[in-house]
């Protein structure tokens, strides 16, 4: 049986339509702008104040920036922090929830209240990079790592999934022989894929969006990962006014293409890989919860 919609029904939620696209059109806006600006020809740039379309696209902005040692290091080295960061973190996460999921642990109670406790109270600035200068990593790429290896929200997160695993089958795997090390590796960890590509997406987004670290850790710009390049680009305009090459009649390029190319750049690779993880990242949404 339908329900008859009234006129003023039929009005409210046409004005929720329209203010909801309306609200997605100017969301979508700036990153629509910042792609197409970033292919902007130089001449179209400089002879019109505002572009919605080019009519000559190129690609003189990215060949500039992929071409530079300074960019291509930074996006090296935030690729290694992306990648090796995240294995290690997934490794120690998952770990350390496994071990505080398993009821027999000695201190057990203790290692959980000290989860917590980092999560209720943070050590500050100064305590941090005091403990980093003490472990000698100050400029070294492994400070950016080390600091955020975990966190006690996410052991607890995971925490919750280990628990939903039955009993029965570290039961059954020890009966055949297998240590803790060997039930962590065979048994939880594949059962667990959907919370652990969940997990690592998070922990990649973060390594790959490193700044504030970097900028308190790092003091050889080599090392720099492609958020503090990128950041000096966008606020200092001697760095993105730089002489650079010119491609055609011995002109610059205009300094907001290269600094829309450079946004572009930094925000693809992450864009890039959900969409392969997201059937699993919608499972793993989903932990802590009951499993069949």
């Amino acid at each position: 049986m339908h329900r008859r919609t009234s006129m003023g029904d039929r009005v409210f939620e046409a004005g929720n339509v329209f203010a909801l696209a309306l609200i997605s059109l100017v969301s979508l806006f700036p990153i629509y702008y910042t792609f197409i600006l970033s292919f902007t020809d130089p001449t179209e740039y400089y002879q019109k104040p505002l572009i919605l379309f080019p009519e000559k696209w190129t690609l003189d902005a990215y060949r500039y920036l992929l071409s530079t040692d300074t960019f291509m290091t930074a996006f090296g080295n935030s690729a290694f922090l992306a990648t090796v960061g995240t294995a290690f973190s997934l490794v120690v996460t998952s770990g350390l929830a496994y071990a505080v999921s398993r009821k027999r642990l000695r201190f057990r109670r203790v290692i959980l209240f000290a989860v917590l406790f980092t999560m209720l109270f943070q050590p500050g600035l100064i305590p941090s990079y005091l403990v980093v200068r003490q472990l000698g990593l100050i400029d070294s790429i492994w400070s950016l790592i080390v600091p955020a290896l975990t966190g006690g929200w996410y052991v607890l997160l995971m925490k919750g999934f280990f628990d939903s695993i039955p009993d029965s089958l570290e039961e059954a795997a020890r009966i055949d022989g297998a240590n803790e090390i060997g039930i962590w590796f065979r048994i939880i960890l594949p059962l667990s894929l959907p919370a652990l590509v969940a997990f690592g997406l998070f922990f990649a987004v973060g390594y790959w969006n490193t700044f504030f670290n970097a900028i308190m850790f790092i003091n050889d710009q080599h090392k720099w990962p492609l958020q503090v390049i990128l950041q000096n680009m966008l606020v200092d305009p001697s760095t993105s006014n730089a002489n650079v090459a010119d491609f055609r009649a011995n002109r610059k390029l205009p300094s907001e293409t290269l600094k829309m190319a450079a946004v572009v750049i930094a925000t693809v690779p992450i864009m890039l890989v959900y969409p392969f993880l997201q059937k699993h990242f919608a499972k793993g949404a989903m932990v802590g919860s009951v499993k069949e």
